[in-house]
């Protein structure tokens, strides 16, 4: 008999897991487990091994896991680990991903609120990874917790808004970078500045340059409207999901 095989087949740790699928032990113990007596490892290590224990226990998940996982299958084991995840509060970066006018976006929340918004051209992977590296490693596809992101962006590019309600974090911007960044949304739907402009609202008219990089690196476009500020010929200038995307935007809300 081969290692790594029952008399009924593979076992389901050796099966490989689908993309985007956390691993058991990564699951959350269920509500209402407690830790065996005498246990003094971590308490998250605790709950995570048991977590484990139970979806092997699991007759359901142990047939999800041992068999060719089609896309609907896959779908409702990814919303219970969701659950799961959730309920052991075992998520610290929630994200899903949006269609739009200017491409697929990705989105991404603390507990705190909207971390990220991410163009296709970022790669949506790398943006994903250095969110584990900035602020947790804990990340899961949770949309339920992006779900008035979502509409709120759905609404923009509707014509239907012209400026968001979110909850931000902004802990991924520093210093000068996050100064600059928290007073663009003084700038209204429709209207544009220049860098210089930006650069004299904020204190310090030499700094063209300094915020044309906060703008660059703004984690929140669209939402924090960084595709407002121009060349002071009023040329786009650069942006972080390309030109076409900062034509559209200015576009849109120019004919709005």
């Amino acid at each position: 008999m081969n290692a790594g095989h029952t008399a009924d087949g593979p076992r389901p740790e050796d099966v490989a897991r689908p993309e985007g699928v956390a691993r058991p032990e990564d699951v959350a113990r269920p509500e209402g487990a407690t830790r065996p007596e005498g246990d003094t490892r971590p308490e998250e290590a605790t709950r995570l091994e048991e977590a484990a224990r139970a979806i092997r226990d699991d007759e359901d998940m142990t047939t999800l896991l041992s068999t060719h996982v089609d896309a609907d299958t896959l779908g409702r084991l990814h919303r219970r680990l969701e659950r799961a995840a959730e309920r052991a509060d075992l998520v610290d970066v929630a994200y899903t991903t949006v269609d739009s006018p200017v491409g697929k976006l990705l989105l991404a929340a603390t507990p705190r609120g909207l971390v990220r918004v991410a163009y296709a051209r970022e790669d949506h992977d790398r943006v994903l990874e250095t969110l584990g590296q900035k602020l947790s490693p804990r990340i899961l596809r949770v949309p339920g917790r992006l779900d008035e992101a979502a509409r709120e962006i759905d609404e923009y590019f509707a014509g239907h808004r012209q400026a968001f309600d979110l909850t931000l974090d902004l802990s991924l911007s520093r210093g000068f970078r996050r100064l600059v960044q928290t007073r663009l949304p003084e700038i209204g739907y429709g209207q544009t500045r220049s860098y210089r402009d930006m650069a004299e609202l904020v204190g310090n008219p030499k700094a063209v340059r300094a915020v044309g990089t906060a703008c660059a690196t703004n984690p929140l476009p669209i939402v924090v409207p960084c595709h407002r500020v121009l060349r002071t010929d009023g040329t786009p200038g650069g942006y972080v999901g390309g030109l076409e995307a900062k034509t559209a935007l200015l576009n849109l809300e120019a004919t709005a």
